[in-house]
């Protein structure tokens, strides 16, 4: 019995929970569950005819949720959940899968566009980009595009350089199509899963005119340094991917990364400053200002760049010019 009066109001079961059902009905949820299949997405009714609508489009109001059964795939002609499986030795990963909630308008893109834009890397077979892209333009990789607002606009502003954008979040993947099919772009690729096995399996040497990786996960704790992608083992594999004259243009906002990326950078033999001082570069007026970051710069963040040319060798000539 609660204070006050002293008295409880009582409700009837049965008026209780449709109250309840009532209250749960007018919360709009314009999610799909991270374990939704966009082709279950409650289709608009025909009122004419009572029966379900031919679209598959999300009705307001309507709660999309659905637990997929076991074993069913998330989204069948979209991105797999661990493409690579356990093909290829394991070792520390310098990112983390994140489960969550992708929109009815992301899952119509993966659905849609994932067979024309997107590919799962499975390590099985090396890649011809000239035919992924329908043209021989020079190809820049980016590793990490988040929901993909500045790849869009980088893509918008050259459309004469194809971008294979790489990232494992499966709302990310869903939003960069969208807006690439939105602004009408056609060199725009989306690759799901693990960026290194990408390079070492499905890329040939020199076959990247540059490497985009902005805003990495920092890994700020000490015992976790160990798992940041910026490191000589990487660029290594990188060096090989990426042709003479290619630049890697680096930028994060944590100044201890900045200043491992600035130190692993210069020491590698493979990749010279285009800083005439040396050190951290302006930011290019190609690389937009993300929410993400202008957040940061209103905190007291400091954004550093890093932009470094592939070098060419004595003898070695300059291949893709």
């Amino acid at each position: 019995m609660s204070g006050g009066t002293g008295h409880a109001r009582t409700v009837p079961a049965a008026q209780g929970t449709a109250a309840a059902a009532a209250r749960r009905a007018r919360k709009i949820d314009p999610t799909v569950s991270d374990s939704l299949n966009a082709s279950e997405v409650p289709q608009p009714a025909d009122h004419a005819h009572g029966q379900p609508g031919r679209h598959p489009s999300h009705v307001p109001g309507v709660s999309v949720r659905h637990t997929r059964a076991k074993g069913e795939p998330r989204f069948p002609d979209g991105p797999k959940a661990d493409p690579a499986g356990a093909h290829f030795e394991r070792r520390i990963r310098s990112f983390q899968p994140r489960r969550s909630r992708v929109t009815a308008g992301q899952a119509d893109a993966l659905q849609r566009l994932w067979s024309r834009w997107g590919l799962d890397i499975d390590g099985h077979e090396t890649l011809d980009l000239a035919d992924l892209f329908g043209n021989t333009n020079p190809v820049v990789l980016e590793i990490g595009f988040g929901m993909g607002e500045a790849t869009v606009q980088m893509a918008a502003a050259d459309p004469g350089t194809n971008i294979l954008a790489v990232d494992v979040h499966t709302p990310g993947q869903g939003n960069l199509l969208n807006l690439a099919e939105q602004e009408g772009l056609t060199n725009v690729r989306v690759a799901n899963g693990d960026a290194i096995i990408l390079l070492h399996e499905m890329l040939r040497p020199d076959a990247l005119d540059g490497l985009r990786v902005f805003f990495p996960d920092p890994w700020p704790k000490k015992r976790h340094h160990k798992r940041r992608l910026i490191q000589p083992e990487f660029l290594d594999l990188a060096a090989t991917r990426i042709r003479p004259g290619g630049i890697v243009h680096c930028a994060t906002d944590w100044e201890p990364y900045a200043e491992q990326m600035l130190d692993v950078l210069n020491a590698h033999p493979e990749f010279e400053n285009t800083q005439p001082g040396g050190g951290f570069a302006p930011r290019p007026d190609f690389r937009p200002l993300t929410r993400f970051e202008a957040q940061g710069l209103e905190k007291g963040h400091v954004v550093n760049d890093l932009l470094f040319r592939r070098v060419q060798h004595h003898n070695q000539p300059l291949t893709g010019a």
